[in-house]
């Protein structure tokens, strides 16, 4: 490789100009985002503070079963019996 050939390398692997541009670009936009979400930060806080307390929310009671208490699931080996019988093997 040349002397030429070597700087012209090294010039564009370094590009001194781009590297502080996209660099200070990346700080802007990264700047921006934070700033947007400190002010949105401070938006919910002054509503929520603004707003009266909410009470808790009630608690919603289970739907029931529909099975019976009565009946009883079929024994194990029933169940398996019937499982291979219907053609289902494990």
């Amino acid at each position: 490789m040349s002397k030429q050939d070597q700087t012209r390398a090294d010039a564009r692997f370094n590009k001194p100009g781009q590297a502080k541009a996209g660099k200070s670009e990346q700080d802007v936009a990264a700047k921006a985002v934070l700033d947007n979400m400190a002010r949105l930060k401070a938006l919910r806080l002054a509503r929520e503070a603004a707003e009266p307390p909410r009470a808790p929310a009630a608690k919603k009671a289970r739907a029931k079963s529909t099975k019976k208490s009565d009946e009883k699931a079929p024994a194990l080996s029933d169940w398996l019996a019937g499982q291979q019988s219907g053609g289902r093997r494990t």
